[in-house]
């Protein structure tokens, strides 16, 4: 009975999870799906909420109208701006931060930032160095913008080794890549409380 009413008492953690691949079978969004399910399952107190950026429009600020944004932006902004936290899941093109994800960085940038003062942590899957290269580039962004990243622990997926790390529609079919998701989320929980002041 005391259990059951300390978990009802431990606060809900909102996670935005913001995919920078605009692909159904990507396997950057299948680690977000994978995040999803592993908090429902072993991390209690957090709620990924993914935030779909495949209605941003590009950044233009012509699109600003009397200090308004349009409806698709104001949706995405609320969004962030009410997260607790955020997870980002980050392809690395050409050696950076995919286009898709740095159009959804700036525009909830705009105006009043809605990325100030949030805990951050950053997944990723790709080639030989498993999205890195993005990783650092999203970090140094976050500079700026007043992220705030979790250090340890990282997780980069080398998703083209064999045994095969994601199945055909980009599912996270690998139990260990599973199990590492989880200390990042578990990572991500206890700096968010400890920044919340309510650990």
């Amino acid at each position: 009975m005391e259990a059951a009413a300390a978990s009802a008492a431990k606060p809900i953690l909102r996670v935005a999870a913001v995919c920078g691949s605009l692909r159904k079978a990507s396997f950057n969004r299948g680690l977000l799906r994978a995040a999803a399910e592993v908090c429902e399952d072993s991390v209690p107190g957090m709620k990924i909420d993914h935030i779909d950026i495949s209605g941003l429009p590009l950044l233009n600020t012509d699109l600003e109208v009397d200090g308004g944004f349009p409806p698709a932006v104001e949706a995405f902004r609320a969004k962030i701006y009410q997260a607790d936290c955020v997870l980002f899941a980050a392809p690395e093109y050409n050696y950076s931060i995919a286009s898709p994800l740095k159009n959804a960085l700036d525009w909830a940038s705009r105006g009043k930032n809605c990325w100030a003062d949030k805990p951050a942590a950053i997944v990723s899957a790709g080639g030989g160095f498993g999205g890195g290269r993005s990783q650092y580039h999203l970090r140094q962004v976050g500079v700026f913008l007043d992220l705030h990243f979790i250090n340890k622990p990282e997780l980069f997926v080398q998703a083209f080794q064999q045994p095969p790390k994601f199945d055909s529609d980009g599912n996270l079919i690998d139990a260990e890549i599973r199990e590492r998701l989880k200390q990042v989320l578990l990572s991500l929980q206890a700096f968010t409380l400890r920044l919340q002041n309510k650990d």
